[in-house]
């Protein structure tokens, strides 16, 4: 006779049936696990072994084999444990076989026969939801579990209790699902004084889903402004939560088993290398850019990082994708996020500052900014200078609009595009203007006679690619948007313009 349990395996964000198969028979004694399985698969004949033994169960002196299926698909991870305890359970005679088929289960063993937590459980969920079987998981992921729906979730703290659950000689309450309790406090606006420009661009940021590029010279409050980014940000609503929810979770990220309700805010170090911001490693894991996905990516100090990192980035921003590709794997994670860069204007920092800028002005200045590639910087929609604040703007009071007033306009925006291209009903879905194509702009930002003269002036003397020619309709389509959704005019075309290009003192970027 042969057990089956069914569990999962995950390819990136795709999760794919594994049919754990255990069977008990003559020979000599010997516990073997074939399919695949890398080291922890492997070392679950300990864990399983322990935890039996832990209830006062020990297997019997047979040939014990598990079969993983598909033989073909490599497993990873320590989820299998409590599949392979379950099987061997009903070939034991413990567990009913009939029982065991209607279940998705996955979870660690510890060695007294608890049930730890694992990553994806979330995804797991979802798909047991889509196959018409309920999940097994372990007790702290429970609420986690609940987010897919109309799901059967069992979370049994250890093995003993879900075998008296299973038999029908205890029932386990099932969990609730719920958010998770993210209790640190944003950081308001009203802290920075000055920087009336770099607020303005920051509101843009968020309401249309843009990407901005800072620049200043050291202590000019560029960090501060993109750590309040988040505040003025509306929270994720319940398709976005799952979204971000399932990335985190498969990563191991889940601090809390509830849903994410608060947009993510990344802010890698600059010597990140480019598995760990795009993607990858030896079991193809999400980068910090999918990490990010529906939040915000920080970039501090832009061109310290290494350029091929960077320019690994260029086609996540644009088709909202990261796809990691390498001999044993080919995944593709989510990467849809706002790219805030900070970065000084030479390496020194203090271009057009005479009193402090050093004695290579202005080839440090053209050196350190040409380590940025143009295609990144097309992609850029805002680039935004931060000068130095004064000792005037210091003294004063704090600013009377904070993020909350900010937020409020922000929130209505976006309620306009959602509106708008619900209506049109793009393929795909379309949440903000930074993720309208160039087809869809010619339809919904088509400014006026006279902004269409401008920005037709503007494309030849600024020599726009036709990516920066979209990317000034995105802003401008923004911009009518915070005062309520009418037409594009010549003023949004105007300041939409005047964020595409600076220079800042001598060498700038352009």
């Amino acid at each position: 006779m042969v057990a089956r349990v069914g569990t999962v395996a995950f390819q990136g964000i795709k999760v794919v049936d594994v049919d754990v198969q255990v069977q008990m028979a003559g020979g000599l004694p010997v516990f073997s696990i074939v399919g695949l399985p890398d080291k922890a698969v492997g070392e679950s004949r300990e864990r399983v072994r322990s935890a039996l033994t832990a209830m006062g169960l020990a297997l019997p002196p047979k040939r014990i084999t598990v079969n993983l299926s598909p033989a073909d698909l490599a497993k990873e991870g320590s989820h299998f444990d409590l599949p392979i305890a379950m099987g061997l359970l009903g070939a034991m005679g413990v567990l009913p076989v009939e029982e065991l088929g209607r279940w998705t289960a996955l979870g660690e063993l510890a060695l007294d026969g608890a049930v730890s937590r694992v990553t994806g459980v979330l995804p797991a969920a979802i798909h047991a939801l889509s196959e018409g079987k309920g999940i097994i998981c372990p007790r702290a992921q429970g609420s986690e579990a609940a987010w897919a729906g109309d799901v059967e979730v069992v979370a049994p703290p250890d093995l003993l209790s879900l075998i008296h659950h299973l038999k029908g000689t205890q029932t386990l309450k099932p969990p609730e699902a719920r958010a998770a309790e993210n209790t640190a406090p944003l950081q308001d606006l009203r802290d920075i004084k000055g920087q009336e420009t770099a607020k303005r661009a920051l509101e843009i940021t968020a309401a249309g889903g843009h990407n901005l590029l800072m620049i200043g010279p050291p202590g000019a409050g560029k960090s501060m402004l993109a750590q309040r980014l988040p505040g003025i940000l509306p929270p994720l609503d319940s398709r976005e939560a799952l979204e971000v929810t399932m990335i985190h979770s498969l990563a191991g990220l889940l601090e809390e088993a509830g849903l994410m309700r608060r947009r993510p805010f990344r802010d890698p170090h600059h010597s990140a290398s480019m598995a760990a911001l795009v993607g990858g490693g030896t079991k193809a894991r999400p980068g910090e850019v999918s990490l990010a996905h529906l939040g915000v990516l920080f970039l501090d100090e832009l061109p310290e990082f290494q350029r091929a990192v960077l320019d690994a980035l260029r086609q996540p921003m644009e088709t909202g994708r990261a796809v990691v590709a390498r001999a044993n794997a080919h995944v593709s994670y989510p990467a849809r996020v706002q790219l805030v860069a900070a970065m000084n204007p030479c390496r020194c920092g203090y271009l057009g500052d005479a009193a402090q800028e050093c004695n290579r002005v202005p080839r440090c200045a053209q050196n350190y900014q040409s380590r940025l590639s143009g295609p990144l910087l097309d992609r850029i929609d805002l680039h935004v200078e931060v000068p130095g604040v004064r000792a005037q703007d210091l003294s004063r009071p704090s600013p009377p609009e904070g993020s909350a007033e900010v937020a409020a306009r922000v929130v209505a925006a976006r309620d306009v595009q959602r509106a708008r291209y619900r209506t049109l009903a793009a393929d795909p879905p379309v949440r903000t203007n930074a993720e309208a194509d160039g087809r869809l702009l010619e339809e919904v930002a088509a400014p006026d006679i006279e902004g269409r003269r401008l920005l037709d002036e503007a494309t030849e003397r600024m020599h726009l690619t036709a990516r920066g020619y979209h990317r000034i309709l995105r802003v401008a389509r923004t911009l009518a948007d915070l005062e309520g959704g009418g037409p594009v005019r010549r003023v949004h075309i105007a300041e939409a313009l005047s964020y595409r290009r600076i220079v800042p003192g001598k060498g700038g970027i352009g």
